[in-house]
């Protein structure tokens, strides 16, 4: 069994694994606004699923879209006796551990523990406000690059260290009255054991305290965020460890098997790279509201953009992330300016067009893009000058061919090299044109692949959870998984390709430098 948090939901699975009557792993993902449940068998089938909405399931708690947003604007909560997020921090109150090792099957998990938290809500993912604690962070140990290189990024607002020396500096009492400061992820397994769950590697990767390199927490970091905070964390693991038996509280409760293991649990990113089954060289594309790329990286090259995170299926390899916020809002601008609003027509114009599109190149961020921070539209002729318009063919290839440039140069800049072997997987709503897919295959030099990952954190999970009771390190991670559905071929490169991108993809690097630069100012 392989979870990766929570309270409620823990009881849904009682009578569907009696009616299946079949041995299982369970995989569940907690996003913002809800939790999800799947059940997948030896065959790694999926044969049940659930969700619980906490806005409209569990109204007692008061969130809106699953949160609580607070005056300043800044600072974003969730109670603890619901949480859901990544990237947050559980402060169990000192006697917690004795609490959750003697729970009582006659009631339910949520009335037990209500005594057991230092602080009632906690930071979550969306929460802003520890700025200042990420530039003490930064300083402490020589700056933000000095920092991506320890801890895999620079110092982030949402990530856990940050939170807790926010604790610490405005509420030292309840950091010092609490004995484990658990992530969502930990504090769920620590609801399924009985007793403190350690941090695994990967979702570990997002709190810039661990030093990704060497697996232990970074001694340097633990310092400048707060005192003794090492023997609050515990020791981290790796991703598919077995981290121990189930509680006698869910055998006693739900009727679980006493035999069923807990594998550690880890964030919806690394789990969604195991439930998209990427491999060496791989990468995966979600072209959605913002588009986001995972990378599996064989040896990691920190920068100040992106992230990078242990692998969690390989303990000796690491994976990328990068999130670019113009996605699919723009390429939806662009469609209704010029396509007259049509996919066709859209795709009718990627079509008609030459890779390269004679060598004009086009910027388009309607929003402060993450990487690289530019805002604005900036349209390039072949000869590097800025011009105020292109026609609307040559603007649609323009849009798309950038955007996956900018894709490509910036994951580079993280270590990634396409290989022979590489593959793309693309999910979210433009992977359902073939077109969009077709230039995707040609920039990268490798063919693309279309996989169905609705549920991709929640499989994912599942995945690892029979990763870690086949023996996890010792075992190949694409052994287990090779059952599994197959992606569907979509693109494979265009001959020529390769020559015109290596061609063009200097030249948008340089023209990225000299907005960045410009908007910046002489002063930077």
């Amino acid at each position: 069994m392989e979870v990766r948090t929570h309270r409620r939901a823990a009881g849904t699975p009682r009578t569907m694994a009696e009616r299946a009557g079949r041995r299982c792993c369970l995989g569940w993902d907690f996003s913002t606004q809800q939790v999800k449940v799947v059940a997948i068998d030896t065959e790694l089938s999926v044969f049940y699923e659930d969700s619980v909405h906490f806005d409209r399931d569990l109204p007692e708690f008061g969130t809106q879209g699953g949160v609580h947003v607070h005056k300043d604007r800044l600072t974003v909560t969730s109670p603890v006796l619901m949480w859901v997020q990544q990237h947050g921090s559980v402060y169990w109150k000192a006697g917690a551990s004795l609490t959750l090792s003697n729970l009582s099957p006659a009631l339910p998990l949520h009335q037990q523990l209500q005594a057991c938290f230092s602080i009632s809500d906690c930071p979550v993912w969306m929460d802003s406000s520890t700025t200042a604690q990420c530039r003490q962070l930064e300083a402490a140990v020589g700056g933000a690059r000095a920092l991506s290189c320890l801890t895999g990024s620079r110092a982030y607002e949402r990530f856990t260290g940050n939170q807790i020396s926010k604790l610490f500096q405005q509420n030292p009492e309840a950091y010092s009255h609490s004995e484990r400061i658990s992530l969502v992820s930990s504090f769920a397994a620590s609801l399924f054991l009985g007793g403190y769950s350690p941090i695994d590697y990967s979702d570990g990767s997002g709190m810039n305290l661990l030093h990704i390199q060497e697996k232990v927490w970074s001694q340097a970091c633990l310092d400048a965020c707060a005192p003794h905070l090492e023997e609050k964390l515990g020791s981290p693991v790796p991703s598919c460890s077995v981290v121990g038996a189930i509680s006698s509280y869910y055998v006693q409760r739900y009727g679980f098997s006493p035999g069923c293991k807990v594998v550690a649990f880890t964030g919806d990113n690394p789990a969604s790279l195991a439930g998209m089954r990427l491999e060496e060289g791989d990468i995966a594309v979600s072209l959605g509201t913002s588009d986001t790329l995972f990378l599996w990286l064989q040896e990691p090259m920190p920068a100040l953009e992106g992230h990078i995170f242990c692998n969690p299926v390989d303990v000796h390899h690491y994976m990328a992330l990068l999130c670019f916020k113009n996605g699919s809002l723009i390429r939806e601008k662009i469609r209704d300016e010029s396509a007259s609003g049509s996919w066709n027509k859209f795709s009718k114009a990627l079509q008609s067009t030459e890779m390269g599109n004679n060598g004009n190149l086009g910027f388009y961020f309607d929003v402060m893009e993450i990487t690289p921070e530019i805002i604005g539209h900036h349209r390039f002729n072949a000869e590097n000058i800025e011009v105020s318009a292109f026609p609307g063919d040559v603007e649609i290839r323009a849009l798309i061919e950038g955007q996956f440039m900018a894709k490509r140069i910036h994951a580079e800049g993280l270590g990634y090299r396409v290989m022979p072997k590489t593959k793309i997987l693309a999910t979210g709503g433009a992977s359902h044109n073939k077109d969009i897919l077709q230039v995707l295959a040609d920039v990268f030099g490798a063919p693309v692949y279309v996989i169905d990952t609705t549920s991709s954190a929640c499989v994912g999970s599942a995945y690892r959870a029979f990763h870690g009771l086949a023996g996890g390190t010792g075992v190949a991670f694409s052994e287990i998984v090779k059952s599994a559905p197959h992606p569907s071929l979509a693109a494979t490169p265009s001959p020529g390709a390769s020559q015109v991108y290596e061609a063009l993809l200097p030249r948008y690097s340089e023209l990225e430098q000299r907005i960045l630069s410009q908007a910046r100012g002489p002063l930077e």
